[in-house]
């Protein structure tokens, strides 16, 4: 869903929203029910039940509940990843951060506090370093490529644009940590935005990095061969235990949309581990990367 499409009039639908309003109408339909009666086990009117399931409004654990009871719901798991997904839901639209101190376009801007809520993210990149990643002078370099410059459109100047991105990459280090798994396309690992001066210390910001405990780094070398995920960047977002409330966050040239639905989600996420089963191991990354140093 773009941006545009998250809105009507003055309200404004949430990604987190979304998700969990796409799996209580999902668990509605299931158990043949229609929004009428899920609004009396409410004691709602059929309005609210339509806007909790358009992801328009914040929802109650208490709704939660009482809908799961009504639709049969006895997996506790299953709920438990509903009340977690609400609660996240519920912080993010009251939530201030470093975000709003910056000019941060489109949906981008949403997706940086959900990074900040985020327990797990699985990113696979095509054409450069995750943003996670970046090095200052990766960015500036970036900045300044007007071939890149639509991945970082913006009105802020270079160095708070880098002073955002260096907040973004503190979540790395929180308590506790984000986890990430990181996958990159050896073409991203020679075509570097400002030559070998970037290059360097990139390539060394990756070995340190991949040394940390929550972060996996993995390169998927040309000899693998093709397959769909060239077609663009995608970064798959955990909010609880990966799995049914996952969202995708999917960018390309001038197109940034998140993926909500769990089947398309899912498909997104077994598209990431064969991205991942044909690249090469960690360890194989790491000497991967230590020879690109070395021939700079």
């Amino acid at each position: 869903m773009t941006a545009s499409q998250a809105r009507q009039g003055n309200s404004t639908t949430s990604v987190l929203g979304r998700r969990l309003g796409a799996e209580l109408l999902q668990l509605r339909t299931t158990a043949g029910l229609t929004q009428p009666q899920a609004a009396k086990a409410l004691s709602a009117s059929t309005a609210k039940v339509a806007k909790l399931e358009g992801g328009w409004v914040p929802v109650r654990d208490p709704d939660i509940r009482a809908l799961c009871e009504l639709y049969g719901v006895r997996d506790l798991g299953k709920i438990g990843g509903l009340l977690e997904l609400a609660r996240v839901d519920r912080e993010r639209r009251k939530a201030k951060g470093w975000w709003d101190d910056f000019d941060i376009p489109g949906v981008m801007q949403e997706y940086v506090a959900l990074e900040s809520a985020a327990t797990a993210i699985k990113a696979w990149q095509p054409a450069f370093i995750p943003g996670l990643l970046q090095t200052p002078e990766y960015v500036r370099a970036l900045r300044t490529e007007p071939a890149a410059t639509v991945t970082t459109k913006g009105t802020e100047t270079d160095e708070k644009f880098i002073t955002a991105r260096l907040a973004r990459q503190r979540r790395l280090s929180d308590d506790p940590p984000l986890s990430l798994r990181a996958v990159i396309y050896e073409a991203a690992l020679r075509n570097f935005p400002g030559g070998a001066a970037t290059a360097v210390g990139q390539l060394e910001e990756l070995i340190k990095v991949a040394d940390r405990s929550n972060i996996s780094l993995r390169v998927f070398p040309f000899d693998a061969g093709t397959h769909p995920g060239l077609n663009g960047s995608f970064n798959i977002m955990s909010f609880a235990e990966p799995g049914a409330m996952d969202v995708v966050y999917v960018e390309a040239p001038f197109v940034e949309r998140w993926v909500e639905g769990g089947e398309f989600a899912a498909a997104y996420a077994e598209l990431f581990e064969k991205i991942t089963e044909r690249s090469l191991s960690e360890r194989e990354s790491i000497s991967f990367l230590h020879e690109l140093r070395k021939r700079l």
